[in-house]
């Protein structure tokens, strides 16, 4: 996908306006694989961010040692390793007082996944709980398939690109399985417009802050995308599209040093004012309460 990487060594910056840092998946050359496996430490620093920021691609980690909070928008998750995590592109994620942490990062783009595009689907059903505790024998499995995959990424045999796609296929579906993660049934026709509505609204573009424009970027109409999300989540998304604008203001106002007026920008509102309505009666709170710290994850 055009944008999601980069050559290595290509610094990572904050948009000009104070916003959170995209980081994007780097790779030797243009056209390489959009793929990369490897420790905290080979991977480097920024597998260890203590900043917020988002991602252009996907990520897993292994936790196998180590202390510290893993923190996923707003939830806080406490390192009991072995743990196992994903995080989708364009969720904030960082990590608060982590020492001695140590285990595997796997990255890769949704472009890397073409063998089986239904992993999309699980992966965003795993994002919802981005952290999972392992037991001995899945920790086990999972320390087998893992070394797998980099003994494959490392030696670059013939039709090694094929042999990664299917242990990475493995680890997915694996990690669906576990009983903490949630369960996802293949989509319908209906199914797959919501799931696309859902991946969208998780990425928080700016511009698709309406029913109408996330419909046009689907490539269906407004009223079969409301009847496809109704039959697949019992909601209206419209609904979803507030809780969604919520969602990113909140992520902002936390993560962030930009005003509120800029938020209200962000998150598709010309109007200060009337973004403070909105997010007060959406929450209970104006922002700067919810800023301040009178808010609940």
């Amino acid at each position: 996908m055009r944008g999601t990487t980069v050559p290595p060594g290509t610094p990572c910056q904050a948009p000009a306006d104070g916003g959170l840092p995209m980081h994007r998946l780097e790779v030797p050359r243009p056209n390489a694989m959009p793929f990369a496996i490897g420790s905290f430490d080979t991977i480097g620093p920024l597998s260890r961010a203590t900043f917020p920021h988002r991602h252009t691609f996907h990520e897993i980690v292994h936790v196998t040692a180590g202390t510290g909070t893993h923190v996923v928008d707003l939830a806080r998750w406490d390192l009991h390793p072995p743990n196992l995590g994903a995080i989708a592109p364009g969720q904030v994620h960082h990590w608060e007082d982590a020492d001695g942490l140590d285990g595997s990062v796997v990255l890769f783009t949704d472009d890397f996944l073409l063998d089986h595009p239904a992993d999309r689907d699980l992966l965003r059903g795993l994002s919802e709980r981005p952290w999972l505790a392992l037991d001995d024998d899945a920790d086990a499995a999972t320390t087998r398939l893992i070394a797998e995959l980099h003994d494959e990424f490392r030696r670059a045999a013939r039709g090694f690109e094929t042999v990664l796609r299917a242990l990475l296929h493995v680890l997915i579906v694996r990690m669906a399985r576990q009983p903490s993660a949630p369960t996802r049934a293949a989509p319908s026709r209906a199914g797959a417009v919501a799931e696309e509505f859902a991946r969208l609204t998780a990425v928080a573009e700016p511009g698709l802050w309406s029913v109408r424009a996330y419909a046009e970027r689907i490539g269906v109409t407004a009223g079969y995308l409301a009847e496809a999300v109704k039959s697949a989540t019992g909601r209206t998304p419209a609904r979803l599209v507030r809780e969604a604008r919520t969602h990113e203001a909140k992520r902002l106002l936390v993560k962030t040093d930009l005003t509120v007026r800029q938020i209200a920008g962000r998150v598709g509102f010309a109007d200060p004012a009337y973004f403070c309505r909105f997010f007060r009666r959406e929450t209970g709170v104006s922002p700067g309460e919810f800023r301040r710290g009178r808010w609940q994850p």
